[in-house]
């Protein structure tokens, strides 16, 4: 029987977002697999988290590409955004607290194009005058990607009701970033 990769590793997601110290042994159960088929496919964690990674980097890129970021108000493509990315938040909050993905040499170079298209949007938003210029761009998306992990937990724990997921951080992230008329 043909072990399908890409589900084991959604399994592996779909547990590890939820328990991430979960073994490898907890992950192959997960997958309804054994320990030395995952094995096969992935030699050790640092393997699947890597792979894990990749998906989520995959999974982002492709929420970048629905939500449109380059057209219209700079405010609408961020909610957007957070609409298309809200299926792989769990996944992107769970690698964020990755540290081993973000350190030494190994960095994947598709966070990097994350960032940069992100940044890209408030930057966009700051030329139109539609944001604050004292808040970077880079911090606003560092905020973005802080507070979709915040709100994946949230909804994860049923701390927050998963319709809310968009609006909450729509409202805090923009509502923050948002040029005020001075007084």
């Amino acid at each position: 029987m043909a072990v399908d990769r890409d589900q084991v590793l959604r399994s592996a997601a779909a547990l590890l977002t939820h328990k991430s110290t979960a073994t490898m042994d907890e992950v192959a159960k997960a997958a309804g697999i054994s320990r030395a088929t995952l094995h096969r496919h992935f030699a050790g964690r640092d393997a699947l988290i890597r792979a894990l990674e990749a998906l989520g980097i995959a999974e982002c890129e492709a929420a970048l590409e629905r939500a449109r970021l380059d057209e219209g108000a700079a405010a609408g493509a961020v909610r957007r955004l957070v609409r298309e990315i809200e299926p792989s938040a769990a996944l992107l909050a769970f690698l964020y607290t990755e540290n081993q993905l973000f350190e030494g040499e190994e960095r994947d170079a598709g966070w990097q194009r994350l960032d940069d298209r992100m940044t890209a949007l408030f930057r966009r938003g700051q030329d139109s005058g539609e944001f604050r210029i004292d808040l970077t761009p880079v911090w606003l998306t560092e905020a973005l990607y802080g507070l979709v992990g915040a709100a994946a937990w949230a909804v994860q724990d049923g701390r927050v009701a998963a319709k809310d997921f968009e609006t909450m951080i729509v409202e805090l992230l923009l509502g923050g970033a948002i040029r005020r008329e001075e007084s």
